[in-house]
């Protein structure tokens, strides 16, 4: 084997939502080419978002973004254990190809398996929520329970089954490792979740804190990113006399909420800025409606008064850098999660996807906008959110683990 001058370090996304895939190719970007040789692996659905991508890049397969959401909303397992399988086969694969030094995984549960048989160390990245150690309540997601309970008896019913379900969750992964001869991690799925040499938290504490972590568990801050796409020739066009709302449900948000939101921001003395994703072909909107597939959230945010999202934690992390409040339009536990965070900060409310009607969205986004407490909660937010920068703390983890 030819000798290498400086370590290789594997970044691998599991591109199921552009979060992870995001988060990736911005450590990725972080670090000094000159001190390592970085090589990304994703499925290549997001790639033409990011081009270009300055460091190699290995196309793998991915869960495809409907099936996942399915999953989510069936309140199934999202992979089988002939899924994790696969995943496991086509790791082995690149890892031998490759032979990193690190590798660091968002969302790819199979590198728990993958890394440990070809002993090279693993960072997995990951919000702290899903912690152990984090001081959260879980909130019961959409289901079709849900739906015939209603919230708060479903709730009640998913605190004494949560466990069994957490474990049922983690059942694949743990089949998979006793599968390939490693021990089970435990009936937990936060263990699942966070398992790896090394734990980074796209968080902070002051959003999202914790209790009692481990050494090998760190916070790196937000992990910021932003397509760079062209602004649309409607940009400069903006009425300036009135608020501004940027309303974008991202790639794992419902498409077909778009037309309710927009009717009941169509009540509102204010201009929308609508990124679909290409999701949806909007028709017959309001004047004050601005429509573009993808817009630069980071440029949007600071042009806005209000973020509407999904609720996931790229968007609104987004958004509170930029001291902007959000109303998320959540459905899965952990868009639930985040926003739960939000809105404890004050910097936001959450709705649920499954039962929020046009009212609803109206009066929220009217007392968003009206009540200076939460722009206010939100620059406070965005103030600390400075003192973090998750590329430095993923240069100096790096550094630290690989002894650079």
């Amino acid at each position: 084997m030819q000798a290498r001058n400086k370590p290789v370090v594997l970044l691998v996304a599991e591109a199921v939502t552009l979060a992870h895939f995001a988060r990736i190719v911005t450590l990725a970007k972080a670090l000094d080419p000159e001190l390592y040789e970085v090589v990304v692996a994703s499925d290549p659905r997001y790639i033409d978002l990011e081009k270009p991508l300055d460091c190699a890049f290995h196309p793998i397969r991915s869960l495809s973004s409907a099936a996942f959401a399915q999953a989510l909303a069936r309140g199934k397992p999202l992979y089988d254990v002939e899924t994790l399988t696969r995943y496991v086969e086509a790791d082995l694969a690149l890892l031998d190809r490759i032979q990193p030094d690190l590798v660091v995984g968002d969302f790819r549960l199979s590198l728990a398996v993958s890394a440990p048989l070809r002993c090279i160390p693993y960072a997995a990245v990951v919000n702290a929520y899903w912690s152990p150690c984090a001081e959260v309540a879980y909130p019961v997601p959409d289901l079709p329970m849900t739906r015939i309970l209603g919230v708060a008896f479903a709730q009640k019913v998913f605190d004494v089954v949560r466990p069994f379900a957490f474990a049922l969750h983690a059942r694949p992964l743990n089949r998979v490792r006793r599968k390939f001869g490693l021990p089970s991690l435990g009936s937990d799925l936060r263990q699942v979740y966070t398992w790896g040499n090394y734990t980074l938290y796209a968080d902070t504490p002051d959003v999202v804190p914790t209790h009692d972590l481990p050494g090998h568990h760190r916070y790196l801050g937000p992990v910021l990113w932003s397509t760079k796409t062209p602004l649309p020739e409607w940009w400069d066009s903006l009425p300036g006399d009135k608020p501004v709302v940027f309303l974008s449900l991202g790639s794992s948000g419902q498409a077909d909420l778009l037309p309710l939101t927009l009717t009941a921001l169509s009540r509102l003395p204010v201009s929308v800025m609508v990124a679909t994703a290409g999701k949806i072909a909007l028709t017959d909107v309001a004047g004050n409606v601005y429509i573009a597939d993808f817009l630069p959230v980071d440029i949007a945010s600071r042009r806005a008064q209000l973020v509407i999202s999904n609720g996931g934690s790229l968007t609104t992390y987004q958004a509170l850098a930029s001291g902007v409040p959000v109303m998320g339009i959540c459905s899965n536990m952990d868009q639930l999660l985040n926003m739960q965070a939000l809105e404890k900060l004050g910097a936001g409310i959450l709705l649920r996807a499954a039962r929020t009607t046009v009212e609803e969205i109206f009066c929220t986004a009217d007392t968003l906008l009206r009540q200076e407490s939460f722009s206010r909660a939100a620059r406070h937010v965005g103030d600390a959110l400075a003192r973090h920068d998750a590329t430095a703390g993923f240069r100096k983890a790096v550094a630290d683990i690989l002894g650079t």
